[in-house]
């Protein structure tokens, strides 16, 4: 149990590790259990040619959980940190980009994605938010990625 700040400071890193890594699990798990939902997805903003969609859809469910996995057990923290800061960019660029133009559809963050029934309404004022936040803990964990129960602590010698 942590007992002074500075102690407590070194559990922060490990609930951001955590945080990021649940959620690339989460995400990268329900995009390979169907990955033509995760092209259907990319394909549906409308950013890049058709082949480009396709090799992304179907690659980006398995590097979620590789990040998420690496995040989890603290190997290679910053990397993990800086490469989800820039993924999490790249979404909002692309959530921000299809409200901008109109588009009505499903992120496809977490599953399933594409083209939104006429009576369905779009998500992406959360989107957005949800985005914006792990964003902010991403950077926070590049700029600090020392805590504790890291592999790369065990690798450094530090066994904290």
């Amino acid at each position: 149990m942590p007992t002074t700040r500075t102690d407590l400071l070194r559990w922060l890193p490990l609930a951001a590790r955590l945080v990021l890594g649940v959620v690339w699990l989460w995400a990268g798990g329900a995009k390979a259990t169907d990955l033509a939902a995760s092209v259907r997805a990319v394909r549906a903003y409308q950013l890049l040619p058709d082949g480009v969609a396709t090799v992304v859809g179907a690659g980006l469910p398995w590097l979620e959980i590789v990040l998420g996995l690496l995040l989890i057990a603290g190997a290679a923290v910053r990397f993990g940190a800086l490469f989800s800061a820039v993924l999490l960019m790249v979404f909002l660029i692309g959530i921000i980009s299809a409200a901008a133009r109109g588009l009505r559809i499903d992120c496809g963050c977490f599953g399933s994605g594409g083209q939104l029934d006429p009576d369905q309404s779009t998500a992406y004022t959360l989107e957005i938010l949800r985005d914006s936040a792990l964003l902010l803990v991403a950077l926070a964990l590049a700029r600090w990625p020392r805590g504790r129960l890291a592999v790369d602590n065990w690798i450094s010698g530090d066994l904290t």
